[in-house]
């Protein structure tokens, strides 16, 4: 075995060069830029100020809104996400009626772009859309969506609209890996639904759960693109993310701003990862 890696090593470095090539082009080299950026005053000709941009940046209100408003999201959207998500993979797990239409429904927000839905969205929450439509027939008086705190509503149905049908999938693929007999000998032994789902549900899919919960963070970071094409560069103070602030720092061409900010929100989100990697390990070495 080992003389046959050695002598087809050089063949897969050749077919790994490119892949690395691009990667380093597009993603590493310029990540490491921009952290070196992060801590000159100019591109050109720059000088070394340590953490002055960083300082800078702490003090600047428009960045404090920004991280406020990203992580107050994640803390709604992705615990909220995960219970939806969950709830309807326990129903698409039983026979019921139209379950395979129902799991290809629940895919396609996956598949179709963001962009042409978008104009679904707009036409559902404007001022004079359907949904004010349907709440003005009801005698309700109208709301604008996107220009009151209820944007942030909005925001969190597009999120949830975009990511359930991926946790979906997940959840189902670790649901029918776990043996029905658990569940028949629980039930001779008199343990109702609740000690099921507490005891070999979750227990199962305590995996599958940490892997969702991170993918559902790092996709909560990622709400940008939905948000700025249904209310633009500068929305609502309620939805003003950390992405629209490096956008805006981007057009104005401040990219001390601009790779400082994107260095902290790599931080955190690195932060998050190693600790649901780090509770997943505790949580397998306590289950052995």
């Amino acid at each position: 075995m080992g003389k046959w890696l050695r002598k087809d090593a050089p063949a897969a470095i050749l077919f790994l060069i490119p892949s690395g090539v691009g990667f380093a082009m597009f993603y590493l080299i310029p990540f490491v830029l921009g952290i070196f950026y992060s801590f000159m005053d100019s591109t050109l000709d720059g000088q070394f100020v340590g953490l002055d941009n960083y300082k800078e940046l702490m003090a600047s209100s428009s960045f404090r809104k920004a991280a406020s408003n990203t992580f107050y999201f994640s803390l709604i959207s992705v615990p909220l996400l995960i219970v939806v998500s969950l709830a309807l993979a326990f129903l698409l797990n039983k026979s019921v009626y139209l379950r395979k239409w129902l799991r290809t429904a629940y895919v396609m927000p996956l598949v179709v772009p963001v962009a042409s839905i978008i104009l679904i969205w707009q036409m559902l929450f404007d001022w004079n859309g359907s949904l004010n439509a349907w709440l003005s027939q009801f005698g309700i008086a109208r709301v604008d969506w996107m220009k009151t705190d209820s944007a942030r509503i909005v925001i969190i149905i597009v999120y949830l609209w975009k990511n359930i049908g991926y946790n979906v999938i997940l959840f189902l693929a670790g649901l029918q890996q776990i043996p029905t007999d658990y569940y028949e000998t629980a039930q001779i032994e008199g343990a109702g639904r609740i000690r099921q789902f507490r005891s070999i549900t979750l227990v199962y899919l305590t995996s599958t759960m940490f892997f969702v919960v991170m993918m559902s963070i790092i996709n909560s970071f990622k709400v940008f693109r939905e948000t700025y094409l249904i209310a633009g560069d500068y929305p609502h103070d309620s939805i003003y993310m950390l992405q629209h602030y490096m956008n805006n720092m981007f057009m104005s061409l401040d990219i001390q701003k601009l790779t400082a900010a994107a260095a902290l929100m790599f931080c955190c989100i690195l932060l998050i990862v190693m600790g649901m990697f780090a509770l997943e390990r505790r949580h397998r070495q306590f289950m052995e």
